[in-house]
């Protein structure tokens, strides 16, 4: 595997879409930088895989809703990869289903703060790194929304929606702000993808249920999913 000199980040990236990018930009040459939170075990698997095709990778811990504990992981990425060169925001959360009235706020708040807040300071990081004024050299971000931001998902996960569209109109304002800086922001909008957020939302089999309303009726496997993000 030959290592060229672009450094990547995927927040999120121990297990589903996030893993499945990590191991196809790998292939391609990048030095990755895997992001997770509460999942060492999937996060040090991928990782092991990265490195035993002879790949450049490395595993961090950190809460990137946190401002500070994202500041510190960039650093952490400097010292150990040199700067970024594209970012995946890929991370995000999604709770048990229900009506958005039996939503409490500090539900709502924490799908907010995970799934948007963390691109911010994900993406405001990469930028200071990356922008041609700054003395980068230019790169690419790209956004992981969902198509929940179209649908709303009514009675289900309205919370979820809501912060998709927040990514979706970040995107589209950013991507004008940085694109003389050298900087490309982009959004990728899967439809139904067999991950295991659909567990975390406490219907495993969602996928299945939603597949008729897809042009091609079924679903799509994670092993497809990272060929959009890798292009950007």
């Amino acid at each position: 595997m030959m290592i060229n000199d672009n450094v990547l980040l995927i927040t999120g990236s121990g297990r589903g879409i996030g893993a499945a990018t990590a191991l196809l930009a790998a292939e391609r040459g990048y030095s990755i930088c895997l992001n997770y939170l509460n999942d060492e075990k999937s996060a040090v698997n991928v990782r092991d895989q990265i490195l035993s095709r002879g790949g450049k990778c490395i595993a961090i811990r950190a809460d990137v809703s946190d401002e500070r504990q994202v500041i510190a992981m960039f650093d952490d990425i400097d010292r150990q990869l040199g700067a970024i060169t594209h970012l995946v925001n890929n991370v995000g959360i999604l709770k048990q289903k229900m009506a958005m009235i039996d939503m409490d706020g500090e539900r709502f708040q924490q799908v907010l703060l995970t799934n948007v807040m963390s691109h911010f300071y994900c993406s405001r990081e990469a930028i200071k790194r990356m922008s041609l004024s700054r003395g980068g050299r230019g790169g690419a971000i790209v956004n992981v929304s969902s198509g929940a931001a179209k649908s709303g998902s009514p009675f289900e996960y309205v919370d979820y929606a809501a912060s998709k569209g927040a990514v979706d109109t970040f995107t589209t304002g950013l991507s004008k702000e940085v694109a003389a800086d050298g900087i490309r922001v982009n959004c990728v909008r899967p439809g139904g993808i067999y991950t295991d957020i659909h567990a975390d939302g406490g219907e495993a089999q969602r996928v299945d249920r939603i597949a008729k309303n897809f042009p091609m009726q079924r679903a799509a496997r994670r092993k497809k999913s990272p060929m959009p993000f890798c292009g950007c």
